[in-house]
């Protein structure tokens, strides 16, 4: 089993990607559980939500490891809580990294903010470049930091969906 994570920051092409690959290579998407959370509470996070969502979401990536299939495709995973918890609340659960450096993931796709337009949707809160950019590179520096394989994705969305089909496709190759 591949597993890639599809990782950046908001509207950057995460959850609309994860599809275009899985429909593409198969495998199983697994989705972003902090949208399935505040629909089902109706209500902005807090820090004391970062235990439950961080839970919730390694429990969806659970869920597709355990079936084994060739190809994971995780719209994102527990760095993204980490960071949003600093970025939001200036704190963060200490467990949350330990458990993320105890998994193993294949490839990061890391999105690129430029290029292309923030799009609200009642859920983000950085319409600003320069906030959505200092969160990409905060990402790119633990990547960085802990020796995790990625590859920065850029351009508009065609060139966005080419540069991460070729990406899978070497990572299914090797």
């Amino acid at each position: 089993m591949k597993v890639v994570v599809l990782t950046g920051p908001e509207s950057s092409g995460k959850s609309w990607l994860s599809g275009q690959l899985q429909r593409h290579f198969g495998g199983i998407q697994v989705g972003e559980y902090v949208r399935h959370f505040m629909e089902q509470e109706q209500r902005d996070t807090c820090l004391a939500d970062i235990p439950q969502i961080a839970r919730g979401q390694l429990a969806w990536e659970d869920q597709g490891r355990a079936q084994q299939p060739p190809l994971l495709i995780l719209d994102t995973h527990l760095l993204s809580n980490i960071l949003w918890s600093q970025t939001l609340f200036g704190a963060c659960p200490g467990w949350l990294e330990s458990e993320l450096l105890a998994r193993h993931y294949d490839l990061h796709l890391l999105l690129s903010p430029e290029d292309v337009d923030w799009v609200g949707d009642g859920q983000r809160c950085q319409p600003e470049l320069g906030e959505r950019l200092v969160f990409f590179q905060a990402i790119q520096a633990w990547l960085r930091e802990h020796g995790q394989p990625f590859e920065v994705i850029r351009g508009d969305w065609q060139a966005r969906r080419q540069q991460a089909f070729a990406q899978v496709a070497k990572l299914l190759q090797g």
